[in-house]
């Protein structure tokens, strides 16, 4: 089974070879991720899988997912 998790988007920069990347805050947890599949913004909530922004996410959509994680101790 995989999880993909909503986080939002904090910075953004283009590394080597210019791949876009960003830092996504996931609670208090954050992480590097690739945007090379989804165009996101600073603000913007993105869903994310093995290190990979795979979609764009409202922030309603997000905060509801966030709290089903939360609730079934996930997070």
């Amino acid at each position: 089974m995989c999880l993909a998790v909503p986080g939002r988007v904090e910075e953004r920069w283009v590394a080597d070879a210019g791949l876009l990347m960003a830092r996504v805050r996931f609670g208090a947890v954050t992480q590097d991720v690739c945007l090379a599949l989804v165009d996101a913004s600073v603000g913007e909530y993105v869903i994310v899988h093995s290190g990979f922004a795979i979609q764009r996410m409202d922030e309603a959509a997000a905060t509801a997912a966030l709290a089903l994680l939360d609730e079934g101790g996930r997070r």
